[in-house]
């Protein structure tokens, strides 16, 4: 068998496992992974349009749409039309996302400490170097 057979099991269960984590921890706040990472990206610059946000996270724009739905129901976000282009929208953070910001990210980062518990602080370096060396 060769020996990258498994590489993509592997990476699989991995993100299964850490998805099911952060689902678990996010729960309190009435969000799951998916709508943590579009948080995540308007925590980083909000003001972007829902094609945007759909290239960063990786989803279909339809998909983006139901997760967009979703935070404007929890009062996460506000959807604003653009002016020239009225099937275009950009998306805002409401205070009460923004300051959900600290304590959420705290819990994610909690997730991500419990998945390199086992390894040095040499290890994770190494880890993390070699992961963003991949073509994605």
């Amino acid at each position: 068998m060769d020996k990258y057979q498994n590489l993509g099991s592997f990476f699989s269960q991995l993100n299964g496992a850490i998805q099911k984590e952060l689902d678990c921890r996010l729960k309190k706040y009435n969000l799951d992974s998916k709508l943590y990472y579009v948080l995540f990206y308007l925590w980083e610059e909000e003001g972007v349009t829902q094609t945007v946000l759909s290239a960063r996270c990786a989803v279909a724009n339809y998909s983006m749409t139901r997760m967009l739905d979703q935070l404007q129901e929890l009062n996460l976000i506000v959807r604003q039309q653009e002016e020239e282009n009225k099937r275009a929208f950009h998306v805002f953070l409401t205070d009460s996302a923004k300051a959900l910001e600290n304590d959420v990210n705290k819990d994610i980062e909690a997730v991500y400490r419990s998945f390199l518990s086992n390894l040095t602080l040499d290890e994770k370096s190494n880890l993390l170097s070699l992961l963003s060396k991949l073509k994605i």
